[in-house]
């Protein structure tokens, strides 16, 4: 379902994906199956999602991005794609940032471009993300930091040592240099 007042350019569009009012789609992007882009959403030419995906309204999607199955993209979420931005200057590439299946963004976010966000992390509303966010990661603040990691449903895993975690499943993780490692 594509709304008659959206632009719509793309032909790759997968099935039950609905595209809301006023949004903006360029030709070279690609959208998977069952996706919901809201209104207000402008997506550039050099983009990828996934199935399954949520983009909330007021979000632009630029050149670069790369956003795997299941994520979910909160209201107005920020992203960028050129380190060093000049009116009228364009760089010879823009830079690569992925978001990984089953991520979500909150509302507000800003999200430096050439990091990812790893599988099951989540950013917490208004969140300035300038570097990689690694798996199950919650972080938060300005800049965004670890607060706590994450079961694959979105809760807090419980501390059970200085650097150990129990998931909702029972199975043991062990922090490693900044990352979670199943035991």
């Amino acid at each position: 379902m594509i709304h008659p007042t959206a632009d719509v350019n793309s032909n790759t569009i997968g099935s039950d994906t609905q595209i809301w009012q006023y949004s903006v789609v360029l030709e070279g992007a690609t959208i998977g199956s069952n996706c919901n882009i809201n209104c207000h959403v402008f997506i550039e030419n050099d983009v990828v999602i996934g199935d399954n995906v949520t983009v909330k309204s007021g979000v632009q999607i630029w050149d670069g991005l790369r956003i795997e199955n299941d994520v979910f993209i909160g209201p107005n979420v920020t992203f960028t794609n050129d380190e060093r931005p000049r009116s009228k200057q364009y760089p010879g590439e823009f830079l690569k940032t992925t978001i990984y299946q089953k991520a979500s963004i909150g509302g507000g976010s800003v999200i430096l471009g050439g990091i990812s966000i790893g599988k099951y992390a989540m950013v917490g509303a208004g969140a300035v993300v300038t570097k990689s966010v690694p798996e199950r990661a919650l972080v938060v603040g300005n800049p965004a930091r670890v607060a706590g990691w994450l079961n694959e449903d979105g809760s807090k895993m419980e501390k059970v040592g200085d650097d150990l975690f129990t998931d909702s499943s029972g199975n043991k993780w062990r922090l490693n240099k900044d990352k979670l490692v199943q035991l």
